[in-house]
């Protein structure tokens, strides 16, 4: 279709400029011909024009997506893909029928069941998942499937499957992640400075005491409350922070009791790398009663459930990747296997800050992101931490990672190993295999470049684990 448009664009082209060349002279003959040739250029260029229009909306309207999520409007991380994916709909032309959502799909044979489905029943090309989990089933689909695109957001061996109808795609959230901690790390610092914290609030090494909400103990999760703690220590140092595991994406009710937890503990902020309003509910509950406790979200604006407690919420613009997928597709080109993109793209960012955020947090907040999008601010800079020799000894036996640091605990080199391995029966079992890789680069460590999803499984010190 494009090359008949091209074809009829240039014989129109061709036409004006025979035509244009008869009316070189000024003669009454020689104008009537040029009156005659401008008449026929804009007829020719009509026809193009709308040719080429017909066929833009015809190849929009041979874009079929479907897409599979393992939640709803209800759960943050749903709801920001979704936003996404209506804002990208919009921008690239393509109607409401044009993109199938099938909705609340765990991490199993469902999501093939789904992918089959959308394929079979609903004539889609495209087919996106959004969680983890649903990699394997969606690799199995792109096997059966050759002539379907499949993506599978945060997932991680697409590029070294073999297949090439298969793409992972994730945003750079350790970034938002790491400005969202410099948030938390200001509210501390004021709340220090003006005598407002107890001693509960301290630990036995005179530290202020954070909790971490996690989800799982996936490097995705270790990678963002790292870099969270970071940004929250480059403002106030003298922090520990302590990381709890629901090992659910979403669970209001163990959300809600972890952070309670937390708060009972004397944490004076709580994070979380989980899907449901749990943890800032719990905030803000503890806040009315005259607890001193403040929450950082994950995906969405949390000051409708904590208006008071709530900071800012770190945050993916998935609208970015979902406008550069369909763009691309409707270019007949292909698309990345492996995409992320950062603060350099607009692609994170953080909500709104709370009314409780601490003065000059704005101030803070935009140099953190200045040095990002130029490169003079690296998440992951060595110097910044170090790993004890039983944290190396730990990352080694959670993920494989081995870590090399010098005498001052700074890592000098970490070596990860990008194969995929199956643990569904206890035993690692190798699916794919990948390069093993340095990602230790002047200085500091290379997130999310040898794949989109995030690799960082350092546990650094200053950081507690409990589970």
């Amino acid at each position: 279709m494009k090359k008949k448009v091209l074809s009829i664009v240039l014989a129109a082209a061709t036409a004006c400029s025979m035509l244009a060349g008869c009316g070189s002279t000024e003669t009454g003959d020689t104008a009537a011909a040029g009156t005659s040739a401008a008449a026929a250029t804009s007829e020719a260029t009509a026809t193009a024009d709308s040719v080429a229009d017909a066929s833009a909306s015809a190849a929009a309207s041979d874009l079929q997506v479907g897409v599979i999520l393992i939640g709803d409007e209800a759960v943050g991380y749903d709801k920001a893909h979704i936003d996404g994916i209506e804002t990208a709909k919009t921008a690239c032309g393509l109607s409401d029928d044009q993109v199938i959502y099938k909705k609340n799909v765990p991490e199993s044979v469902d999501c093939y069941d789904a992918a089959v489905e959308l394929i079979e029943s609903q004539g889609c090309n495209v087919v996106v998942s959004d969680s983890y989990g649903h990699e394997s089933f969606i690799d199995q689909a792109a096997d059966e499937y050759p002539d379907v695109q499949f993506v599978s957001m945060t997932g991680d061996f697409a590029a070294i499957s073999g297949k090439t109808n298969f793409a992972n795609a994730f945003d750079n959230v350790y970034e938002s992640r790491y400005v969202s901690g410099i948030v938390a790390g200001a509210k501390i610092k004021e709340l220090a400075d003006a005598g407002k914290l107890t001693d509960s609030n301290y630990d036995e090494d005179g530290k202020v005491k954070v909790g971490y909400v996690g989800a799982f103990n996936y490097a995705e999760v270790v990678s963002g409350y790292t870099a969270f703690y970071l940004g929250l220590t480059s403002v106030y140092p003298d922090a520990h922070m302590y990381v709890d595991y629901t090992n659910l994406w979403f669970d209001v009710d163990a959300e809600a009791a972890m952070a309670e937890k937390f708060i009972s503990d004397g944490c004076v902020i709580v994070g979380q790398h989980a899907d449901s309003t749990g943890a800032p509910s719990a905030c803000q509950a503890a806040y009315d009663k005259g607890t001193t406790v403040f929450s950082i979200g994950y995906n969405v604006d949390m000051l409708d459930v904590a208006p008071d407690a709530a900071l800012t919420s770190a945050s993916n613009n998935w609208a970015i990747y979902y406008e550069y997928l369909f763009n691309t597709l409707l270019a007949g080109d292909k698309i990345d296997q492996d995409w992320s993109k950062g603060y350099n793209e607009d692609a994170v960012k953080i909500t709104d800050l709370g009314p409780n955020c601490a003065e000059g947090t704005q101030d803070l907040v935009d140099t953190a992101i200045s040095g990002l999008k130029d490169g003079s601010l690296q998440v992951f800079d060595t110097s910044k931490f170090t790993v004890s020799a039983d944290n190396v000894a730990t990352t080694l036996s959670k993920s494989g990672a081995a870590v090399t640091t010098d005498d001052a605990g700074h890592v000098t080199s970490c070596k990860i190993d990008m194969s995929f391995y199956d643990y569904s029966t206890g035993t690692p079992t190798l699916v794919y295999q990948g390069d093993t890789d340095e990602a230790i680069v002047d200085g500091a460590f290379e997130e999310s470049t040898f794949r989109s999803a995030p690799y960082f499984t350092i546990r650094i010190d200053g950081i507690t684990e409990l589970n």
